[in-house]
């Protein structure tokens, strides 16, 4: 099994001034250390599953990818994800290209429909940070649509097809892509979320790597085997080899109090999922990491590493 981290809380108790100095460090460290992959959140407020206010500090995912692309060498990169409303396709497709290029071949693109993470106190309903940032943010039906163009426009765009793309909600005269990605036929693309009806049938007919969140119940959570079996179902309709697709889940360590009990807890659980057949575990934890916290999760991954996909392959 792969082992990942994500980025999404950057409070560390520095000045702004030095969080550049300080996310070069972990993710070198990281690097070095073996860790497969490295993610930050595409948001612009910190969101409400962090348990974070949404004044905490957030900053933009692909800027901050490009610095961890300059300071890595080997590790992969991508966010968890970009929602289909931040970016437009051919200019995200673009972003990513040039990531992928500039890292020498590192970057996923990781994109889903969107969900209203942040909401006023009164309750969900509104896309608060959208709005925060005069960000259109259209109802969930049109997402999906916007989502299954995006994906179109990428295989399209890294196939090196030139021709005009003439969408519902899209419409790119020349998706010229120059240079196109190291990453060939193109970086790995993956769709997060478990909806049944339409995301699970693009991760089988567009994608190539799916992402779960593991969560038992919380809001935010997915009965994940049920969902690798819809998967499944998607694959065998499509034509596609189920065995094709990445299998990731996000999944959460407890390293706040006891470093090592919250590892242990993490590799019982991280054994699970290989049982299930997930193929990159992508470990998040309370509060930022720190380069204790890499260096001890450095010490479990030959373990992780060892972990084969079982029965939900």
């Amino acid at each position: 099994m792969k082992l990942g981290i994500v980025f999404g809380d950057f409070s560390w108790p520095v000045p702004a001034s030095e969080l550049g100095g300080m996310i070069s460090r972990l993710g070198r460290q990281a690097d070095e250390a073996g860790v497969d992959s490295l993610w930050v959140m595409d948001h612009f407020f910190q969101i409400r599953l962090t348990g974070l206010p949404p004044e905490s500090p957030m900053l933009e995912s692909y800027a901050t990818l490009g610095v961890l692309a300059g300071q890595t060498t080997r590790i992969k990169l991508g966010t968890l994800v970009t929602s289909v409303a931040y970016r437009h396709p051919g200019v995200l497709v673009k972003t990513v290209t040039t990531l992928d290029v500039l890292s020498g071949g590192r970057m996923y693109l990781g994109v889903g429909a969107g969900a209203p993470w942040n909401v006023p106190p009164q309750g969900p309903g509104t896309a608060w940070e959208a709005e925060g940032l005069g960000i259109p943010f259209p109802p969930l039906a049109d997402r999906f649509e916007m989502l299954e163009e995006l994906l179109q426009v990428a295989n399209q765009m890294w196939a090196g097809d030139q021709s005009p793309h003439e969408g519902k909600h899209y419409q790119l005269v020349r998706p010229l892509n120059s240079p196109n990605s190291v990453q060939r036929p193109r970086p790995p693309i993956l769709v997060a979320g478990g909806g049944e009806r339409k995301t699970l049938r693009f991760v089988a007919r567009y994608a190539d790597a799916c992402h779960l969140l593991d969560a038992p119940g919380s809001e935010f959570g997915h009965d994940i085997r049920h969902k690798l079996d819809v998967l499944r179902g998607h694959c065998a309709a499509a034509g596609r080899d189920y065995d094709e697709i990445e299998k990731t889940v996000g999944t959460r360590a407890d390293l706040e109090d006891d470093l090592d009990k919250g590892l242990g807890e993490a590799l019982v659980r991280l054994r699970e999922l290989a049982d299930l057949g997930f193929d990159h575990a992508i470990l998040g934890r309370r509060g930022p990491w720190t380069e204790e916290s890499i260096a001890a999760l450095a010490s479990i991954l030959p373990e992780v590493h060892a972990l084969g996909a079982g029965p939900g392959r």
